[in-house]
């Protein structure tokens, strides 16, 4: 263990959520046909986002993406392999969509227990942990020029982040942590949001609005 990383769990489940957010932001430069810094930028902003803003509020300063190469060297590697390889990536868009799916609900529920570690209540935790999962993916869509998607969050996507982070802070409430509660608690996020898309769960819009998607 150590103070960067937490818990080598904690540690392989940020990577593993970095790399898979990066190849999202990554994604979305190449259909706004940007060069390969744009994409280096948008892959580095979606996967480290969240974590600075959520290191930053809980005072965990400088932020873990600064203080450790593994961080930033991440998504430089998703940018490179989406260089090469983005026409399959976009044809196995679905398989995109889970791999997304399955980092939203790891960083909910790893930026939920690390605010926790650091003191914060149960309220203020669940609200970093799903700042954790989304922040990125606000930054990259306002870089892009797009709405960001949670604020029209018709496949429930704050929705899981919610409650992989609510999850977890009750387990770790209960004195329940380790390894296995994290992976549990990030899979029952992942898997929500996995039913939202297969079974096109939708929240409802204002009354009167017609549902066009």
């Amino acid at each position: 263990m150590s103070s960067v990383h937490g818990t080598d769990v904690e540690y392989v489940a940020d990577l593993a959520g970095i790399f898979v957010f990066a190849v999202t932001g990554a994604l979305v430069a190449v259909r706004k046909r940007f060069d390969v810094v744009g994409m280096a930028v948008l892959a580095e902003i979606t996967a480290l986002g969240g974590g600075v803003l959520r290191d930053l509020v809980i005072g965990a300063v400088p932020p873990a993406a600064f203080r450790d190469l593994g961080y930033t060297a991440v998504p430089l590697v998703a940018t490179a392999l989406t260089v090469v390889w983005h026409p399959h990536l976009e044809r196995i868009r679905r398989t995109v969509l889970v791999l997304d799916a399955a980092g939203l609900g790891l960083f909910s529920v790893v930026g939920a227990m690390k605010a926790l570690t650091y003191g914060l209540g149960a309220p203020a935790a669940t609200a970093l942990g799903v700042t954790t999962a989304i922040g990125g993916g606000i930054l990259r869509d306002v870089l892009a020029r797009e709405v960001p998607s949670v604020l029209h969050d018709r496949q429930l996507y704050i929705v899981p982040a919610l409650l992989g982070a609510t999850t977890a802070t009750i387990a770790y409430g209960l004195g329940a942590r380790g390894y296995l509660v994290t992976l549990v608690t990030a899979a029952l996020a992942f898997g929500v949001r996995l039913l939202a898309i297969r079974l096109r769960w939708r929240m409802p819009r204002a009354r009167g609005l017609e549902d066009r998607t």
